[in-house]
């Protein structure tokens, strides 16, 4: 640091203010900082810094899988909001609180300045360990009346209220119901229960035989669709909580020579890109899940800088995206 002052004429407590947040120097003296970090090859010590001072200029983001992309949304949301003045680092939780812990467990050891945790679920020390660290904490994925600081997303179980409530309206009665999981994933067992809700509302009855809980990816969506044909073949309609699951489904009925809607009709979450090129194409949900990472990142830098304080739940609501398969 004392040769990158040296050589840009300023002082190293001049470098080191740059280097923490370089809107507070001059575009002329940054310039000049920068040129000089670049003829030195110089490497700033952020775990000396981060030390020094007790809080860093990193963000820890915790999603439950790094394969399933939906969630690189709002990652990116998240990532164009932070940059240039935040780092942000990503851990996998792996769908479980146990994993989700481990992670929010090496962010805090790194001294991160804030965390983003795409749960509203955790364990009893995941939270023990936040309040005593005093980080400010942005809940995603799911809304939730007692959030650890502040929440932002939407309602899983009006999402899938809504979904169900569609299919009846357009007249199916005997439907099936397909999610990941819902060990440890509050995600997907609010979304059975918004399903579950809007059958009762309409006086149907639920068949158990026919609410399943699949493995991610497309062989999951497929393989569930076969096992509903084989238990109840008078199923009418399938609403499978998920991308891959749904667009899985139409992919194995259009293998088998299912007409869709025609035999059963179809319909998923999380919508994307493929479910509007699939044949047909899949009715779905669609969750603004990059505006969700953009202001989870917004709400979290006005609580790292004091511009803002108090818990807070931010609905940012859904879309039902009408297409073919229903």
């Amino acid at each position: 640091m004392a040769d990158v002052a040296e050589l840009a004429g300023v002082s190293a407590m001049t470098v080191s203010r740059a280097l923490r947040n370089p809107r507070i120097v001059t575009p002329e003296t940054l310039r000049r900082i920068e040129e000089a970090i670049r003829t030195v090859g110089y490497l700033p010590n952020r775990m000396a810094g981060n030390l020094s001072s007790s809080r860093s200029n990193i963000v820890g983001l915790v999603v439950p899988s790094l394969r399933n992309s939906l969630f690189a949304e709002t990652i990116q949301g998240v990532a164009d909001i932070l940059r240039p003045d935040y780092d942000l680092l990503v851990a996998n939780s792996g769908y479980t609180l146990k994993g989700e812990e481990a992670a929010v467990a090496a962010f805090l050891s790194q001294r991160v300045c804030g965390l983003v945790l795409h749960n509203v679920r955790h364990t009893p020390r995941t939270r023990q360990m936040i309040k005593v660290a005093g980080v400010p904490c942005v809940e995603t994925g799911n809304l939730t009346s007692t959030p650890i600081d502040t929440c932002v997303g939407f309602s899983n179980i009006e999402a899938a209220r809504a979904m169900t409530r569609r299919l009846i309206a357009r007249g199916y009665r005997r439907i099936g119901f397909v999610s990941l999981p819902l060990k440890e994933n509050d995600r997907a067992a609010e979304r059975r229960a918004g399903f579950e809700a809007a059958m009762a509302e309409a006086g149907l009855e639920v068949n158990p035989d026919v609410v399943l809980e699949a493995p991610p990816g497309l062989a999951g969506g497929g393989n569930a669709l076969r096992t509903i044909r084989e238990r109840a073949p008078e199923t009418e309609a399938v609403f499978l909580t998920g991308d891959v699951l749904a667009t899985g489904a139409i992919l194995a009925a259009s293998r088998w020579g299912i007409d869709v809607p025609g035999e059963i009709a179809i319909v998923g979450s999380d919508d994307n890109e493929l479910q509007e090129h699939v044949t047909p194409s899949l009715t779905s949900l669609r969750f603004p899940r990059y505006e969700i990472g953009r202001s989870a990142a917004n709400i979290l830098i006005d609580r790292v800088t004091g511009r803002s304080e108090g818990s807070a739940v931010v609905d940012l609501g859904f879309r039902i995206i009408e297409r073919e398969s229903d």
